[in-house]
């Protein structure tokens, strides 16, 4: 049976396995998906012994995503832009092929799971950090309208918008402080900065949220995140935590190894209703 695996440190409490087993089952396809805890100075070597030894694919979490870019013979566009790799496939050749489904993961959740279309939306991304990097590209292509990147430490966020000049979209495109952001409102507001993971929020104005807007933490929870309740305080017309994202972009990299797309929303539905009944017997 083909073998996929998921590399990362810690690793026990990924629901990769769970996600692409189901996925597996929808799409009747014969794999076995399984989860490695890598060596955090070896993910080279652990990694080259599975595909060795016949490995199809693998899935690569914290803290190897940098590791995987440079493990590659091939990326793809989304893996150079985002800078790091959460998908590799070996070729018929014997060629280590990357990519970056986290990106189009979060605009599939946004787009198909929370029914918001993207075009012409003001947009604003928290965070200057990898998964803020992995999302830009995607976040253009979706035609939105504008894009501001704000973070802390401002030159972090205009290297950013340097590094993505060249991505052929209409959309404006601007870096900003928190404190930058006063007096300005989006009808999208994505929290990729790690504060929810410390039960903290950003130091952010007032006012962000437009008229039927939506708050989007890419972090996920049993409970809603620090900045989701405080995006439901400050009048965000929705919230939305990032489970539906890490759905999605398993699915895009099951897609990429097995040229099937599977059902997502049913999954989805039923890892939230098991996060509730988890939370309520602890």
């Amino acid at each position: 049976m083909d073998q996929y695996a998921v590399f990362g440190h810690p690793i026990a409490h990924s629901r990769s396995p769970e996600i692409h087993a189901w996925f597996a089952a929808q799409t009747h396809q014969a794999l076995e998906y399984r989860a490695i805890l890598a060596p955090l100075d070896d993910f080279e070597g652990c990694a080259s012994a599975f595909f060795a030894a016949g490995g199809c694919g693998a899935n690569v979490t914290v803290p190897f995503k940098l590791d995987a870019l440079v493990f590659c013979d091939q990326l793809s566009q989304r893996a150079r832009l985002a800078g790091a790799v959460n998908t590799l496939w070996k070729d018929a050749q014997g060629q280590m092929h990357g990519d970056n489904t986290d990106g189009i993961g979060l605009v599939r959740d946004i787009t198909q799971q929370l029914g918001v279309n993207l075009a012409g939306q003001r947009v604003l991304l928290l965070g200057a950090g990898g998964a803020a990097r992995g999302a830009i590209e995607p976040l253009l292509k979706a035609g939105v309208r504008h894009l501001t990147i704000a973070n802390r430490t401002l030159s972090k966020a205009q290297q950013l918008i340097t590094l993505f000049h060249g991505v052929e979209s209409p959309a404006g495109r601007q870096a900003s402080s928190w404190e930058g952001l006063m007096g300005e409102q989006f009808d999208l507001v994505i929290n990729a900065t790690s504060a929810s993971l410390q039960g903290e929020l950003p130091p952010l104005p007032e006012d962000l949220f437009a008229p039927q807007s939506l708050a989007y933490d890419m972090m996920y929870a049993a409970q809603p995140t620090p900045f989701m309740r405080w995006a439901h305080q400050q009048g965000a017309a929705r919230v939305a935590d990032g489970l539906g994202m890490l759905v999605e972009q398993a699915a895009e990299a099951f897609f990429l190894w097995r040229g099937v797309r599977p059902p997502t929303a049913e999954l989805v539905h039923s890892l939230r209703q098991h996060m509730a009944h988890t939370a309520k017997v602890e």
